[in-house]
C-alpha cells in the first residue's frame, strides 16, 4: 500500500471527481493521503473532505506564494488545529522564485507557522523554493526539529541539493518526493534520492501539479503516487514493496496523530 503524503484534492478540478479520484487511489493501493491547507479561506473545503473520508486527512496553514490572503496568528493555526483529522501545520514555508521584493512578509508567516507546530505538536509540512539558506536559517532559529524540542516535519516535493536534504534530516525532518524525481531532466534530484536512507524518504503527488511520468502534462491525482514509487525502487534498486512498506511506515512515525 502507499500514501500520498501531499495532495490539494479539495481544488475543484479534482473535487468535482471525487468518486473517480477515490476509485483510482483504491485501483493503485494508495491507502491514505493527506489534504495539504494552502489558505484559511478554504481550509473548511479540507477539512470537509477529511471529516467525511476515514483515509483522508487535513492540514492547516498558509502557503507562502499567497500575498492576498488573511493571515495566519499562531493562535488561530492552533484553533484550527485542534481537530483529529488535522494531523500538521502547514505548508508553509518560503518561496522566491516567482515574488520580488521586500519578502519579510513570507519570513514572518513561516514563523507563526512553526511556534503553532510547537505549540500544537504537529508536525510542519514545509514548501522552499529558491530560498533554502533562509529556509533552513528560520527553522534553526525557531526551533524547529526534534533537535530542538520541537516538531519533526517534511520538507515536501523537494527539489533542493544534498546539503539542503541532511540539514533538515539532521532536525529530524523527512524528505518528499513528487512526480518531479521522474523527469529526464531531474538528474540532480534523482542523485539525492539514491543519497537519501530510506528510512526518511516519503512519496507525494502535490496533485492536481506535477504529474509523472508517463502522466507528465496531464492532471495529477492520488491515485499516481504508486508510480513515483515504482520509479524510486528501480532509482534505488530496491524491491518495490521496500519503497511501499517503507514509505508508509515513516508516513505514520511523522504523523503519529493519523494513527488514532
Amino acid at each position: 500500500m502507499y500514501i500520498d503524503s501531499h495532495c490539494h484534492i479539495n481544488f475543484p478540478e479534482l473535487a468535482a471527481r471525487m468518486p473517480d479520484i477515490l476509485a483510482k487511489m483504491a485501483e493503485n493501493k494508495v491507502s491514505h493521503a493527506l489534504c495539504v491547507s494552502v489558505d484559511l479561506p478554504e481550509f473548511p473545503s479540507v477539512l470537509a473532505l477529511a471529516e467525511q473520508y476515514p483515509h483522508i486527512y487535513a492540514s492547516v496553514g498558509v502557503h507562502p506564494d499567497y500575498e492576498d490572503t488573511p493571515e495566519p496568528t499562531v493562535a488561530r493555526l492552533v484553533e484550527l488545529a485542534d481537530h483529529p483529522k488535522v494531523i500538521a501545520i502547514g505548508e508553509t514555508g518560503l518561496d522566491y522564485y516567482r515574488l520580488e521584493g521586500d519578502l519579510e512578509w513570507q519570513r514572518e508567516r513561516f514563523r507563526t507557522h512553526i511556534r503553532a507546530s510547537r505549540e500544537t505538536r504537529k508536525p510542519l509540512i514545509i514548501h522552499t523554493r529558491s530560498a533554502s539558506e533562509d529556509t533552513i536559517r528560520i527553522m534553526r532559529e525557531e526551533g524547529a526539529g526534534t533537535d530542538k524540542g520541537g516538531v519533526a516535519g517534511v520538507m515536501h516535493c523537494f527539489t533542493e541539493s544534498l546539503d539542503v536534504a541532511l540539514a533538515a534530516i539532521e532536525m529530524g525532518f523527512y524528505i518528499s518526493f513528487s512526480g518531479i524525481v521522474t523527469f529526464k531532466s531531474a538528474k540532480d534530484l534523482q542523485a539525492v534520492a539514491q543519497a537519501l536512507p530510506l528510512d526518511r524518504i516519503l512519496i507525494e503527488t502535490d496533485s492536481p501539479y506535477l504529474a509523472p511520468v508517463p502522466f507528465r502534462g496531464k492532471m495529477n491525482e492520488p491515485g499516481y503516487v504508486a508510480h513515483v514509487a515504482e520509479y524510486l525502487a528501480t532509482l534505488k534498486d530496491v524491491p518495490l514493496r521496500e519503497i511501499a512498506d517503507r514509505t508508509t511506515e515513516n508516513f505514520f512515525n511523522l504523523f503519529k496523530t493519523a494513527r488514532t
